[in-house]
């Protein structure tokens, strides 16, 4: 039986009351999360539950009838979230599929993304493996955007045992998450950092600028292998240039491994029908149990601030939330019971103007995202400090060293009145 639909009546799917998912990131199903804006009102007033967002689709005004959740402000949730619009249900990616799977997390309706079927004859979720299967196994309705633009990977397996109740075609462009040319702070943050990652390491990398810029710099690295939440444009270029091979990775041996892929037309291009990349569900990326078994991991983060012991606040500056817990703690932990693992946490030593120092004696808002009992290895464009078995009064004096040198007379003072 046929269960296309040309056009979208969203109002015979979705009731009032109802909690509706769909794929975070540049996977976002934008023909149905846009009829579900153009249709609100004839729905009713809903709760939609939306991971790092980077389309316009939502706004402010859209409250009227829907209540946005997510577990982070990363991309346009910041602009939702000042404006009042967004409430943060603070989650590890890890914690995101057993909240479903005890509905602590209501799931009601879920909007997949998917691919156009490929060589097995069927679809594939294309370019984002997160959480979505697990709340599509408790949803009440699925319905599913079959982009012709989508890659096809090797996750249709995923799909086994799902209903989905209806297809709703599309020809549209991946959104793509284009990042800025490497700056000389960042470059010189890349240089510390790549100190710390040998041959054969297994990478992880958070979001942003300055894991992007750490990758670039391994070029000229042996045998890496990779196992991260999200893959962008440098990853795949490690790949491609042949400093990834995964060749030494104790499991998924030979195979790139990521959640969700966050970059341009030319890493939707590298994933479609690619062997060698392992789409996974986040309970498998994000799992301290999984990444415990990888030799030499390394997990590369960034973070808003870190103070003098270690801690550190990734998700809130000046009162607004900017960031998440996300996997920088999975990641964080699961390198600490990797034989040879490493943690590494860059940032830029002071905020853009100079003016306002990123390494401090205390975290203002009182939000730590790691504690300084996870701390490993603290990176600035002024050096390294390795806390892990430090005590605290050593880990304030690394600390202050690879502050700006502007800062570090205060920073000094405020340690010696702790």
């Amino acid at each position: 039986m046929d269960k296309s639909i040309g056009s979208v009546d969203l109002s015979r799917w979705i009731q009032p009351g109802d909690t509706v998912w769909w794929n975070q990131c540049t996977a976002e199903p934008l023909t149905l999360t846009e009829a579900l804006v153009a249709q609100r009102q004839a729905i009713g007033r809903i709760s939609v539950f939306i991971g790092p967002t980077y389309s316009s689709t939502l706004q402010p005004e859209h409250c009227d009838y829907l209540n946005i959740l997510s577990y982070c402000g990363i991309g346009e949730n910041r602009r939702l979230f000042a404006a009042g619009a967004l409430e943060i249900a603070p989650s590890h990616c890890s914690q995101v599929h057993g909240l479903l799977e005890c509905g602590t997390l209501p799931v009601d309706v879920v909007f997949l993304h998917l691919s156009p079927p490929g060589p097995n004859g069927k679809h594939s979720l294309g370019i984002a493996n997160d959480y979505l299967i697990a709340a599509a196994k408790r949803a009440r309705v699925v319905l599913a955007e079959v982009n012709q633009q989508m890659p096809w990977t090797y996750t249709s397996d995923e799909l086994t045992g799902i209903r989905i109740d209806a297809f709703v075609p599309s020809d549209r462009s991946l959104i793509e998450l284009q990042l800025g040319r490497v700056q000389d702070t960042e470059e010189k943050i890349a240089h510390n950092a790549s100190a710390f990652i040998h041959d054969r390491s297994v990478l992880e990398m958070g979001v942003g600028a300055i894991p992007e810029a750490i990758l670039q710099s391994l070029k000229d690295r042996r045998d890496l292998g990779i196992h991260t939440g999200m893959l962008g444009d440098a990853g795949a270029d490690l790949v491609q240039c042949g400093a990834v091979t995964n060749a030494f990775k104790n499991i998924d041996r030979g195979q790139t491994t990521a959640g969700v892929l966050m970059g341009t037309q030319r890493l939707y291009q590298y994933a479609h029908q690619n062997r060698q990349l392992n789409l996974r569900p986040y309970s498998y990326t994000h799992a301290v149990s999984v990444i415990a078994q990888l030799d030499n991991f390394v997990a590369v983060n960034s973070a808003i601030e870190v103070d003098l012991t270690g801690q550190v606040n990734a998700e809130i500056v000046n009162g607004q939330y900017v960031g998440a817990t996300g996997g920088q703690v999975d990641f964080t932990r699961g390198a600490q019971l990797a034989k040879n693992g490493r943690s590494i946490v860059a940032l830029p030593s002071t905020t853009k103007n100079w003016q306002q120092s990123r390494i401090v004696a205390r975290i203002a808002s009182g939000n730590v995202t790691c504690l300084r009992t996870d701390a490993d290895v603290i990176v600035t464009e002024w050096g390294a400090a390795q806390l892990k078995g430090q005590t605290l009064k050593e880990r304030m004096r690394r600390m202050i060293a690879i502050a700006h040198p502007n800062h570090r007379e205060s920073l000094a003072r405020q340690a010696h009145e702790q």
